[in-house]
């Protein structure tokens, strides 16, 4: 029985890689937008109530290919950063390490990475399985300024009495243990980022920008120093 067992969930882990793939392809050829169960199924030879025995709704198989789109991405940062020297620094040579396989990941997966920070999909929402995924590249920058910040490499802005309260919300959900000046500019610098790489996919930089990799890559050493990252000890204010 569990030799029959073991070939079934077998064949259902190839079929929901074949069906995932070929809304990929769909998602390239149409975007994301005229994903459709019934195509997927006539282009795989699959009857439509078969393929719904695996994802019962678009939106179920949208959220398969964004979950899977997030991990991707997440994982390559992860592994940069792993990858990227040790925690005492250099910080913002670390930092762009992981921006730029960040920005190499998209630039491999366009269609992807357009699913997951391009245009809303009508009539999609997503659901709170996506939140954990959607993090990976965030934590990932959290960390690296979590070790500057072990190391007093980590410099605090100042900040005004009417940003301080929100500042101070943003800090304690997302980061406690830094000083929410920090925090709050860590996720302008993670936006930032984010805008370079869309600008870059999405051709705003056409007849801008053609030798795009060293400036990509001095925009994230710029942006790590707007984190407050510092390559030695620095003080400064909460």
């Amino acid at each position: 029985m569990s030799t029959i067992r073991g070939a079934r969930e077998r064949a259902r882990v190839e079929v929901t890689a074949a069906i995932k793939d070929e809304a990929r392809r769909q998602l390239a050829a149409d975007g994301a937008a005229k994903l459709s169960l019934r195509a997927v199924a006539r282009e795989l030879g699959m009857v439509s109530s078969a393929l719904y025995r695996y994802f019962p709704s678009r939106d179920d198989l949208l959220t398969a290919l964004i979950v899977d789109a997030y991990d991707a991405v997440g994982e390559a940062a992860e592994a940069a950063r792993a990858t990227a020297g040790g925690s005492t620094g250099p910080h913002t040579a670390r930092w762009a390490v992981v921006a730029c396989a960040v920005r190499d990941w998209a630039l491999r997966h366009p269609h992807e990475y357009a699913l997951i920070y391009g245009s809303p999909v009508p009539g999609y929402t997503a659901p709170q399985e996506t939140v954990g995924p959607a993090s990976r590249v965030g934590l990932v920058l959290v960390g690296l300024a979590r070790d500057a910040h072990r190391t007093d490499g980590l410099a605090v802005p100042r900040l005004s009495a009417e940003l301080r309260p929100e500042v101070e919300r943003m800090g304690s959900d997302l980061a406690p243990d830094l000083p929410p000046a920090a925090v709050a500019a860590l996720v302008a610098a993670w936006a930032q980022l984010f805008g370079l790489i869309s600008f870059e996919l999405f051709g705003q930089f056409t007849r801008v920008v053609e030798d795009r990799e060293p400036f990509f890559r001095h925009a994230a050493l710029e942006l790590a120093r707007s984190a407050g990252l510092m390559d030695g000890p620095h003080g400064g204010a909460a």
